[in-house]
């Protein structure tokens, strides 16, 4: 809880920590990792400062019960698979994309704890609310027994229950929730959000300053993420395989690495992107030393400190090699393509001018830290694009004989279909050309998420959106109207209303019927059931949220990649040429793609040679040693080095 000490050098002053702190020199914990998520509205709890909606039995909103979130989820939620129809303006990629994002800056760590606090009942077990169990209800013919497990997420220290202990409670701190995460596009999802996860991923070893692989498989010749050591092994094995019940998953900069094989694909591109550029830049500068190569292939150099903050007066040339400025590759990379690429396709042009903008330079009074509106509603859009089945396509973009077609329930935590059935490949191949899941509003979320989740902490299947419905209660946000107000949008007082905002009527008497009252809508349906803004792929709400968001993590990032002294002219140039289509060619074998990643496409009439898609040049970061004898310096630098 104690504000971290940021030392004031010129060093510190130009270098991103790994847990994102002192990014704002007045508000060193804006935006760092195992802080509170930003509240934006006060939150609403049944006593006013823990208990969710929902939490005690007859309590009315608005002169109302709330439904359960299962019979939401079997009412208004839940389509067939058969029933999805393909998003043909845009490719599978978008939805793999705003996944690995999404993973990049917000981790809501649940309680540790798998008993109730007070009593010690078995939260797997219970269907009781009894804190942290806040088990989902099974409605209709269901047994009164009969639940799904559901754990609140960890308060923040001081918080709720544990602020009433240390008060009056009228005087209590409402509960808050934690941000496991660096909440900047920094690519943590490569690097981690802590010294320890980092220590844990890099390759000691490598005189390159590579990130740690596999040691045990291979790609055809191209790395797959190591396995996680020193954790007890939790994914799926390989059917027959003998042993234990249960297999290592991948490690990576986020723990959520082996959810499903497109974002483990995902990540896997950017750990060998890490380390392709980590071996140019040893080869364009070979008197680095190891550390310094895995920095500025993590943190790439921008122009040198000036003398003055050096007591040494050592050479400008020497202290540009220790990553005074910086921002990786892979996060400068993430930061293009998201405020580039992604964000204008999913709030369309005219709300991406809106809430997002031209960059017009770093803000130290913006807040970049990730609200908690924006992860446990907003950006769980993302959920209503998931395609029930998994494509993998062979190098003539077809089904490949002999691999089986599969769906979500067959991928969940499954790391030996990467490694046994094809590799990396198949699976980009299919993200690139094949269409993501339309969001038609009869058809919010595939059953394979509604009534087939697997996740690693429950014995059995879950529901996602249930789940989603549910953690928005968990954290407190506040209904549907109470954020249309905040975004400067009208309330929706009646169904007529709420009919002209809705894309479906039918969902509109059904929301009724369940809810009593618009203001008790959940925010995370309420903002997935309004039309699409043109060209977009959210409603005004959720395009309002999502843009602020956004524009907050751009111009509060003091290592934003277009911040003045971040990179010479010559560097932002070549920064600008990166693109996820050319992530694709450098990191795989494939040898043609399309242009646009996220564009729906045919191939091979919408697809490129790799050869005709721009790339950086890297000798943009070169630097030429001066002449003489510069020994002692090189020393100095590889001992020192950061």
């Amino acid at each position: 809880m104690l504000p971290p000490k940021c030392p004031n050098t010129c060093l510190a002053d130009k270098y991103r920590l790994i847990t994102g702190a002192c990014n704002n020199r007045d508000h060193p914990r804006w935006g760092a990792s195992n802080t509170a998520l930003a509240r934006w509205l006060p939150p609403v709890y049944e006593d006013g400062f823990s208990q969710p909606r929902g939490w005690n039995p007859g309590f009315l909103h608005h002169g109302f019960p709330l439904p359960a979130v299962r019979e939401v989820t079997r009412q208004v939620i839940r389509a067939p698979n058969e029933a999805v129809t393909d998003d043909e303006q845009h490719s599978d990629f978008l939805t793999a994309w705003g996944q690995y994002i999404s993973h990049d800056i917000a981790f809501t760590p649940q309680s540790p704890s798998r008993a109730s606090f007070w009593g010690g009942a078995d939260c797997q077990l219970t269907c009781e609310n009894q804190s942290p169990c806040f088990p989902i209800q099974l409605p209709g013919n269901a047994s009164p027994t009969a639940c799904l497990p559901f754990y609140r997420s960890s308060p923040a220290c001081g918080t709720g229950d544990q602020g009433a202990l240390f008060g009056n409670l009228s005087q209590a701190n409402p509960r808050q929730q934690m941000n496991g995460l660096t909440s900047f596009l920094d690519a943590s999802t490569v690097y981690g959000s802590s010294p320890a996860s980092e220590k844990q991923l890099r390759n000691w070893t490598s005189a390159e300053g590579l990130l740690r692989v596999n040691t045990r498989h291979r790609d055809a010749g191209r790395a797959y993420l190591p396995f996680a050591q020193h954790v007890p092994a939790a994914c799926v094995p390989e059917p027959g395989a003998p042993g234990e019940p249960h297999a290592p998953c991948f490690l990576a900069g986020d723990g959520r690495a082996s959810e499903v094989p497109s974002l483990t694909a995902v990540h896997t591109l950017w750990v060998r992107e890490h380390n392709r550029l980590a071996a140019k830049f040893k080869a364009l500068n070979p008197h680095w030393s190891a550390d310094t190569t895995y920095q500025e292939a993590r943190k790439v150099v921008g122009r040198r400190c000036r003398s003055s903050c050096h007591s040494d007066r050592r050479p400008h040339w020497h202290w540009g090699l220790r990553g005074l400025l910086s921002s990786s590759p892979a996060s400068l990379s993430l930061q293009i393509i998201t405020l580039r690429d992604y964000v204008p396709r999913i709030l369309g042009p005219q709300a991406f001018q809106q809430h997002v903008g031209p960059y017009r330079g770093y803000d130290p009074t913006v807040n970049p830290t990730v609200s908690n509106v924006f992860s446990t509603a907003a950006f769980r859009f993302g959920h209503s694009t998931v395609h029930p089945r998994v494509r993998r396509l062979d190098a003539h973009f077809q089904e490949p004989l002999g691999l089986p077609r599969l769906q979500l329930r067959d991928v969940f935590f499954s790391p030996w279909r990467l490694i046994k059935e094809g590799g990396v490949d198949p699976l980009v191949r299919g993200l690139l050309a094949r269409p993501a899941k339309l969001q038609a509003h009869d058809q919010l979320m595939n059953e394979e998420l509604t009534e087939r989740l697997f996740v690693l902490s429950n014995s059995g299947t879950l529901d996602l959106a249930s789940l989603n419905l549910q953690r928005g209660r968990d954290h407190g946000l506040p209904g549907y109207n109470a954020w249309r107000a905040f975004c400067g949008l009208p309330r929706l007082e009646t169904p007529a209303h709420l009919s002209e905002v809705l894309a479906d009527r039918g969902v509109v008497h059904r929301l009724m019927d369940l809810y009593g009252h618009p203001d008790n809508i959940d925010i995370w349906l309420g903002g997935l059931a309004e039309k699409l803004l043109p060209g977009a792929r959210t409603g005004p709400l959720f395009a309002c949220i999502i843009g602020r968001q956004m524009k907050a993590l751009r111009d509060g990032d003091r290592f934003w990649w277009e911040h003045g002294p971040v990179f010479t002219e010559a560097q932002r140039l070549e920064l600008e040429k990166h693109s996820l289509s050319r992530v694709v060619c450098d990191n795989t074998g494939l040898t043609r793609v399309p242009g646009d990643a996220f564009q729906g496409g045919q191939f091979p009439q919408d697809f490129e040679s790799c050869e005709d898609i721009p790339g950086m040049n890297l000798d943009a970061w070169r630097e030429t040693l001066p002449q003489g004898d510069f020994k002692p310096l090189l020393r100095h630098h590889t001992e020192h080095s950061l």
